[in-house]
């Protein structure tokens, strides 16, 4: 049999793919808004690449209370990085949407800062940024009591703040630790690298 070649499809899945037959239970509504959702989280990716690059080239946005704009203008007004790896193990590791770690203005203490952009509709937790803080602290050696910690979520037409005492962070950075270790051992047992 001669297959019909179809090189520009490689690597890549269909939204009616076999391997996501799921689909074939849709009614038309569910199948418009699983595309939709799809759709919103492609667009969501590229306005967090928009942003990251807009960051790096110190390319300030129009004053508003869009998260975006405030998300960006924000990183570049406390000079933060922008989609910044922080890593523990293999089995722990994220990118922080935009980072900082230096003195704190007017203080000789060092403040660790993190914001993260959602550009999705379901309301948004803390969560994430917290765990991101614990793996700054693992992978530099810090104590979360050490340094001040100063965590913002941009979504919608909000900003959530917190900053987070120690007794928030201590738990996550032995839970990270204790998981890893469990899922190296695993690993081990399975053969699995």
């Amino acid at each position: 049999m001669k297959w019909n070649q179809h090189s520009g499809i490689e690597g890549t899945h269909a939204f009616l793919s076999a391997s996501s037959y799921h689909w074939l239970n849709y009614s038309d509504e569910k199948l418009i808004s699983v595309f939709k959702n799809k759709l919103a989280a492609q667009r969501g990716t590229e306005l967090h690449e928009y942003a990251s690059q807009a960051i790096k080239l110190k390319r300030k946005q129009p004053r508003s209370n869009e998260a975006l704009c405030a998300f960006v203008n924000d990183a570049i007004g406390y000079g933060m990085d922008s989609e910044v790896p922080l890593f523990y193990s293999m089995n722990c590791y994220g990118t922080a949407d935009a980072i900082y770690f230096g003195k704190q203005r007017g203080s000789d203490r060092m403040i660790l800062r993190i914001h993260d952009l959602k550009t999705g509709e379901i309301p948004a937790k803390i969560d994430q940024l917290l765990v991101y803080a614990a793996l700054f602290c693992l992978e530099y050696g810090f104590k979360p009591g050490e340094i001040d910690i100063s965590l913002r979520i941009y979504q919608g037409q909000e900003v959530l703040y917190h900053d987070p005492k120690p007794e928030e962070i201590l738990p996550i950075m032995d839970l990270i630790i204790r998981f890893s270790k469990i899922l190296d051992d695993v690993r081990t047992v399975e053969g699995v690298i």
